[in-house]
């Protein structure tokens, strides 16, 4: 009698760059004949790819691994959690193996102990541009790991390690294979990437008979010629990011930031040790959208940071009036394990921080919402992610999956997931556009 195929289940919890990982991880076993197992009851094992940034991150990640070990009995954890093992053991002492963020090979050499695979690797298993967690038409592309900023709120550079740049070569490599295999956006992540090269002194690469250096704007530009929409996360508002909303202005890359201002205050940030927070970035912002007008900036803010007082917390609301953001998320500053914020200055009560997010998000949604209405009226492009009936949910240039808005395409039941369509924004909310496909 045959031996099936082993089969494992996979848990992957936190940001893109943790999903990017697990993607990793379930390729290489997918190669290895690994099956990818539905739910519990099917795993021989299972693997968890825990988040530990954040007290709640790190709350919901125990949650997921005592729901596996309930429910399964077989767990194997990895991710930035595991760079803290004791953690995880003192509340489930069961689990089989702890292992740090990106330790691909040691997930793979406990996987191997727990659950040997039926015979060699077969490459042709898995398709070139491997195993994705994402639909078919978008994926994330990891660029480097680690970070070398010392903010005092964050302990990445802890669980990540310092800045670690892949080749750029690499990188449009990889880009190239995911667009042929019919990806129409890429989401370029890292925890910097306006960093990207710094560490390998932007070495040069080939790649399509040209070079290319290991930074940020080179990897715009090759990108750029794969024509699909290219997004860009986690940048840093430096001098040199001018030179990439040129290739924004030109279409060559969408029209998007994602920069994690984090405060606009200037002693706050100073507190924070926030990279560039000596920068103007209310100028710089009023450049960007000099270059380019249709520009989306998004970002995500802590309120309630130690020692905010309200005439800091008031600068932030001043600062946000003026820089006029498309996008925004916040969240109240909560106690890291390990962070120096922690003695920054004198926590602030659970209800003033309650009262402050709430009067930030009612400022942030006031803003959005006369920007959305400014778009009524125009034809967009639009990538089409999902269909309902005879009701389309796609997004627009201006909004990332998961994280910003949409756009709900009434009569838009024959449009194909997974392609761009024109159509006409009819209306808009807070956060959402209503639309029709375009007549013409």
């Amino acid at each position: 009698m045959t031996r099936r195929n082993p089969k494992v289940g996979f848990v992957s919890l936190g940001c893109p760059k943790a999903l990017v990982d697990s993607e990793r991880i379930l390729t290489q076993l997918r190669a290895e004949g690994y099956v990818v197992a539905p739910d519990y009851d099917s795993a021989d094992v299972v693997v968890v790819n825990t988040c530990g940034f954040i007290d709640s991150a790190i709350d919901e990640s125990l949650d997921a691994i005592g729901e596996a070990i309930e429910q399964n009995g077989r767990v194997i954890v990895t991710g930035c959690l595991g760079a803290n093992p004791q953690r995880i053991l003192e509340r489930h002492p069961k689990v089989l193996k702890v292992t740090g963020p990106h330790a691909y090979d040691a997930v793979l050499s406990a996987v191997h102990e727990h659950l040997p695979p039926k015979h060699d690797p077969f490459l042709d298993l898995v398709p070139a541009q491997g195993v994705r967690l994402t639909p078919r038409h978008y994926a994330y592309l990891k660029i480097s790991e680690g970070c070398n900023n010392k903010c005092s709120f964050c302990i990445i550079p802890d669980l990540r390690g310092k800045l670690a740049s892949r080749s750029i070569d690499s990188v449009l490599v990889e880009a190239e294979k995911l667009v042929r295999a019919g990806v129409r956006e890429l989401l370029v992540i890292s925890q910097d990437t306006s960093a990207y090269g710094a560490d390998v002194k932007y070495r040069k690469a080939a790649w399509r008979g040209d070079d290319y250096e290991t930074r940020f704007l080179d990897l715009a530009r090759g990108l750029g010629s794969l024509g699909v929409w290219v997004r860009m996360h986690y940048v840093y508002p430096y001098p040199h990011v001018d030179e990439v909303i040129e290739l924004m202005a030109e279409g060559k890359v969408l029209p998007y930031l994602d920069i994690p201002f984090q405060h606009g205050s200037a002693t706050v940030l100073k507190r924070m040790k926030r990279p560039a927070h000596a920068e103007n970035t209310l100028a710089r912002i009023t450049r960007w959208r000099e270059i380019c007008p249709d520009l989306t900036l998004r970002s995500t803010f802590i309120v309630g940071f130690p020692g905010e007082t309200e005439s800091e917390f008031r600068e932030l609301l001043d600062w946000l009036e003026v820089a006029q953001l498309d996008r925004v998320g916040a969240f109240k500053y909560s106690p890291v394990e390990g962070a120096r914020a922690n003695e920054a200055g004198v926590h602030i009560a659970p209800e003033v921080q309650e009262e402050r997010l709430s009067r930030f998000m009612e400022r942030a949604q006031q803003i959005s919402a006369a920007r959305l209405a400014q778009r009524v009226g125009r034809t967009e492009t639009v990538l089409v992610d999902a269909v309902e009936g005879n009701v389309a949910i796609a997004r627009s240039r201006g909004d990332a999956p998961e994280i910003d808005g949409i756009v709900r395409i009434t009569r838009g039941g024959k449009l194909p997931v997974g392609e761009f369509a024109q159509v006409k924004i009819t209306g808009a909310d807070a956060y959402d556009l209503k639309a029709v496909p375009n007549a013409n």
